[in-house]
Formats: structure tokens, C-alpha cells, sequence
């Protein structure tokens, strides 16, 4: 399931998400005025998103969570795809907007990419908003503007850092993804990974008895580069479904090539 952020009213939208003053719609209905505020919704829709995904997102089902009807929404948010764009740019403030200085350019775009990753397993439903239109919300250009900050120490030209901020984001959500599904494939299924695995080894074997004459690179592959068994960590790593655990260290080893990369753009550059 994707969703395309930006599809309520334009001006509405944003002036909601940079908390503009807007006049709020007239009351058409007695009664005391609504104790809510846009804030209070937007909390309880990200609770919904986080617990119950996606697809249980509804104005009826956040206002249900907070006790009123989905009419009583309306006078602050004004539908469903304002509420989305509100949302995705209020859990970009969980980011931090700044990291200690230092020479070393490595260590803050390291714990950039960290702290990235970790906000999409806390919330990865933000997963599911393309990234062909953004939000265009203050959280979500404070995020923008700290990578592009922290990429800028590298002292490479400005179309580069452009091109590499481009490439990051990829590679978190990428991986970010990975550890979601892993989260949730058992739940979602029914079995646990060690049962389809196996289940799905001994069919494969039997099925495909030449299976290491096919696919050589692969097989040798597995044989010099196996994961490291369950138990060969800490607890906190015994206890995550193996493809998070190899999403976690794919997303490592990758980051960081792609910084040995950028080095070596800046060595060729001086």
C-alpha cells in the first residue's frame, strides 16, 4: 500500500502544517466549542498508524480514540489527506537538528542515518508515503536541511550533496523497510522464520536436487559469507527475527561503503 502525501487542499494543508493563522471554519451547530486541537489529532491518528497500521486510519477511528466523532475532526483537520501530511511531518520532530562538531564527517552522518532508521521501526507506516511529492513541513525540512548540513562538512560541490542526500534516503528506508517486515511477518503469517525456512529448505532440497550447480555464486557465497548462528550475540540480538538482524548489519556494511565512497570523492577532489 502507498500513499501520496499532498492530496488535500494546498494552502489548508500547509497552513496547517506551519501552523499559519487560519480562521477557523465557522460553527454551524449549537453547543460549547470543541475542546480538541490539531495537535491532540494528530497525536491520537499516529497511536492508530503505530498500533494498527496504515490501513486502519480513518477520522472515524481517530476520533474514536479520542472520544468524539469524526465530525467533531473536521472544524481543525479537514480531512483525511490533511491529517497524513500533519502526521508524517510530526513524528520528523522525534530527528534530532543538530550533532556535536566535529572533524570527523563520518561520525555525524553515521548517527544520522541511525537515528533515521530507528524513527521509520518506530513508525513504519511512514514507509508506505511515496517520496515522489513531499510534505513539504517544517519537520520534515529541518531533517532535510541537517543531512544537507552535515554532508556539506564534506566540502564536496553543492550537485553532490544534492546526489548523496538523494542516495541516503534510499538506503535507510530500504533497510528500514526490511526491519518492519521482519517485525511483523510472524504475526502477519503465522509461523516464525525458522519454521518456513525449514519447511521451505527440505521442499527445496528435495525439489531441486542440483541447486548448487544452478546458482554456484550463490551457493558460494552462503558457504564463505554465512550469518553468524542465533546465539552468537547478546541478548538484544538473539532476540530480533534473523532478517532484522541482517537487514540491521546490511544497512551497516552498506552505509558504510558508501561513505568510503565519499572519501574518496573528496581524496579525488583535494
Amino acid at each position: 500500500m502507498v500513499v501520496f502525501a499532498g492530496q488535500g487542499d494546498a494552502r489548508r494543508s500547509l497552513s496547517l502544517l506551519w501552523r499559519a493563522e487560519v480562521a477557523a471554519p465557522p460553527r454551524t451547530g449549537p453547543g460549547p466549542k470543541p475542546r480538541l486541537s490539531v495537535d491532540a489529532i494528530v497525536a491520537a491518528a499516529i497511536a492508530v498508524a503505530d498500533e494498527e497500521g496504515m490501513a486502519a486510519l480513518s477520522m472515524r477511528a481517530v476520533g474514536d480514540r479520542l472520544g468524539r466523532t469524526a465530525m467533531a475532526l473536521y472544524t481543525h483537520v479537514p480531512g483525511k489527506s490533511e491529517l497524513l501530511d500533519l502526521m508524517y511531518d510530526a513524528v520528523h520532530a522525534e530527528l534530532p537538528t543538530s550533532y556535536p562538531e566535529s572533524d570527523d564527517w563520518r561520525a555525524p552522518l553515521t548517527a544520522w542515518a541511525g537515528e533515521v532508521l530507528e524513527l521509520y521501526a518506530r513508525h513504519p507506516w511512514v514507509l508506505q508515503v511515496s517520496q515522489a511529492r513531499p510534505v513539504l513541513g517544517p519537520h520534515e525540512y529541518a531533517n532535510l536541511d541537517t543531512l544537507v548540513r552535515l554532508l556539506g562538512a564534506t566540502g564536496l560541490e553543492a550537485g553532490t550533496v544534492r546526489r548523496l542526500a538523494g542516495t541516503l534516503f534510499p538506503l535507510v528506508q530500504g533497510s528500514a523497510r526490511t526491519v518492519a517486515d521482519a517485525r511483523r511477518a510472524a504475526t502477519a503469517t503465522g509461523s516464525s522464520d525458522e519454521e518456513w525456512w525449514a519447511a521451505r529448505s527440505a521442499a527445496l532440497t528435495e525439489l531441486v536436487p542440483d541447486f548448487a550447480e544452478r546458482f554456484p555464486a550463490v551457493v558460494a557465497l552462503e558457504r564463505e559469507a554465512a550469518p553468524e548462528p542465533y546465539g552468537a550475540h547478546d541478548g538484544q540480538e538473539d532476540a530480533m527475527p534473523y532478517p532484522e538482524r541482517e537487514a540491521r548489519e546490511t544497512f551497516r556494511v552498506g552505509l558504510g561503503v558508501l561513505l568510503d565512497g565519499i572519501e574518496a570523492a573528496r581524496a579525488g577532489r583535494s
